[in-house]
């Protein structure tokens, strides 16, 4: 019986709800299937669709400092379905009766209004422009509304994915009957979804060897998960009763700061100062006794203050340095480094200040990580808006510090620590002056 319609057909969906579903349908606490729909015209729904929905997912890294390497057999997938190919069975997955939940990954850029779109395409070329399309078809067909989990990794995901369904509605002038069916008898929940998913492994020749047959699916994530909700479906779906981490609130925003300030946040910290020593991975900086105590100290003495030193945090920073060492994943620096001065404004920059303000102190720390960025960005090749690069490489640290449309403040405040900070030439000698 299929119950849940998953738009995406990606590595992490289906390492995170494929997963949590075919969990639940194994302890006997629910007995529905995903019917995958691909967002693009994806040739991978091909693939789902030869292995009956089957496939491999393995679970490698470290659990209360337990090494965990599993493999388990995820059955929670029916088939999937290419839109662009199969319009008509596309509209007919919202004619059953059992269907309850719509759950989507379409990437960043996914949750998006194109007013090119018509009510008549087949399909529509944007997410929101489908999923309009397949309510007004189930609307109708005279059945209930739908409940809606977004896992796009943007702020008040559903919220937008609501909203511009219901642009839709307007842009195609449907019944007002309807607009307000959308309204009333469907819930948008905002989530946020956190699992390092690596995807197709390195060794998968070796792991397909050891299958009954080779798994063109083979997915590999970390043990960690976690998925905040809004609103509480779990007696629907049972996950807090299966033993998932999974948390069902009114309001989401404090999960989502505290991921972005601890996890992100730490990530951001330690890349430059670690790239500058010559370090390329994640794991290879929790070897590095130097990298290593700087994490801890941006943690535990500037992080975890501003954000909130409570039980509850700290075990979650204690859960992302077991991550952070996993001994399977090669979480290459360089990855992180994408795009550093929009990640150092969000993930960084909010403990900077929030620090400053609350203790009456600057956190070298979080200097030693902006000059850090600074001096990557002018000596080597950062992959980052060519008019950042170029404003870094071309102006002194004081232009740098106060240009507001870098960091969306003037940080010329910091200009005397940073100025101290940039007068020492070595960067380990500049990481040891940052935690002193």
């Amino acid at each position: 019986m299929e119950t849940i319609i998953q738009f995406g057909t990606g590595n992490f969906l289906r390492a995170f709800v494929g997963d949590f579903i075919d969990t639940l349908n194994q302890k006997g606490l629910y007995e529905g299937k995903i019917v995958i729909v691909s967002p693009t015209d994806s040739a991978r729904v091909d693939a789902i669709n030869a292995q009956s929905g089957e496939y491999h997912l393995i679970l490698r890294g470290l659990s209360e400092a337990k090494t965990v390497n599993e493999t388990h057999v995820i059955r929670s997938v029916s088939r999937a379905v290419n839109p662009y190919r199969e319009f008509e069975k596309f509209l007919s997955l919202c004619e059953s009766s059992s269907l309850r939940f719509v759950i989507s990954n379409t990437t960043e850029a996914g949750i998006a209004f194109d007013d090119s779109c018509r009510l008549t395409d087949t399909p529509c070329s944007s997410f929101p422009g489908k999923v309009a399309q397949l309510l007004y078809h189930r609307y109708r067909k005279e059945l209930p509304g739908l409940v809606f989990f977004a896992c796009e990794l943007i702020d008040h995901n559903a919220d937008l994915l609501k909203q511009y369904i219901l642009d839709y509605c307007r842009l195609w002038d449907l019944p007002e009957d309807f607009i307000c069916w959308v309204k009333n008898e469907n819930s948008f929940c905002n989530t946020l979804v956190d699992r390092i998913v690596t995807g197709y492994p390195e060794d998968a020749a070796e792991l397909n060897a050891s299958f009954d047959k080779p798994d063109a699916l083979l997915d590999a994530a970390e043990p960690y998960h976690f998925w905040a909700i809004e609103g509480d479906y779990e007696n629907e779906l049972p996950f807090r009763r299966a033993g998932l981490n999974v948390v069902w609130a009114d309001d989401i925003t404090c999960y989502k700061k505290r991921k972005v300030s601890v996890l992100n946040g730490a990530h951001t910290s330690i890349v430059f100062p670690a790239l500058l020593s010559g370090i390329e991975t994640v794991g290879d900086c929790l070897k590095d006794t130097q990298i290593n105590e700087f994490l801890r100290t941006c943690l535990n003495e500037y992080i975890l203050p501003v954000l909130g030193d409570s039980e509850e945090n700290r075990a979650f920073a204690d859960a992302v340095l077991e991550r952070f060492a996993n001994p399977f994943i090669r979480h290459k620096l360089r990855s992180i480094a994408l795009n550093s001065v929009s990640k150092y404004t969000a993930r960084v920059l909010p403990t900077l200040s929030g620090f400053y303000k609350k203790f009456n102190r600057v956190p070298k720390p979080m200097i030693l990580s902006l000059c850090a960025l600074i001096r990557f960005y002018r000596n080597d090749e950062p992959q980052d808006d060519a008019a950042n690069i170029d404003f870094i490489r071309n102006n002194d640290l004081e232009a740098i510090l106060s240009e507001s449309t870098l960091w969306g403040e003037d940080l010329s405040d910091f200009l005397p620590i940073a100025e101290e900070c940039f007068a020492i030439d070595d960067i380990r000698e500049a990481i040891q002056w940052s935690m002193s």
